[in-house]
């Protein structure tokens, strides 16, 4: 999350009200974060140097309006253009396609790249495990549940094809418009 709230710092510098309703308003199709989150997110921010207080209005509430230093912008940085880690590649793929503009043009097909090779992986272990798994007889007392199994597993080979079918044409497009 700190890295989707650079990203959102970087287009513009923000409250904590402003960043809750960036959430609400385009994050959120990839990524969902609670008030109480996204302020822990902030706090560590803040800790570590990676953003600072840019502004606190006057008046009763103190708003502040946070802005990301020059080691956050090298934090945000190394985060797009490495290799995209974690368990959920859809929600860390798409905020690298989320905020891909903030990078320099030839920085922005190696991040593609490297997503497309991850999806491809992905692939690959799924497909493996479905070759695997149609090799196995499974007792007749299971087959209402492996049935079930099996198509959750088919339902993931297909969305993970559909990923990597989706940033491939997605590169190649990006590739095709580069000076």
């Amino acid at each position: 999350m700190a890295h989707v709230i650079l990203g959102m710092l970087l287009i513009a510098p923000q409250s904590f009200y402003d960043l809750i309703k960036g959430f609400e308003g385009g994050v959120s199709f990839f990524y969902s974060a609670s008030s109480g989150s996204i302020k822990r997110a902030l706090d560590a921010l803040l800790a570590r140097g990676s953003i600072e207080v840019a502004s606190v209005e006057p008046g009763g509430r103190g708003r502040k309006v946070y802005r990301v230093t020059d080691a956050g912008r090298d934090e945000f940085r190394a985060w797009m253009t490495q290799e995209p880690t974690g368990p959920d590649l859809e929600t860390a793929a798409l905020a690298r396609l989320f905020f891909l503009g903030l990078l320099e043009p030839d920085e922005r097909g190696p991040v593609l790249r490297r997503v497309v090779a991850r999806a491809e992986a992905e692939l690959a272990t799924l497909s493996d495990l479905d070759a695997y798994l149609g090799g196995v007889d499974f007792p007749e007392e299971y087959r209402d549940v492996v049935v079930h199994q099996r198509a959750t597993l088919d339902y993931g080979i297909a969305a993970q094809r559909f990923m990597l079918d989706w940033f491939r044409d997605h590169l190649d497009r990006h590739e095709s418009q580069a000076p």
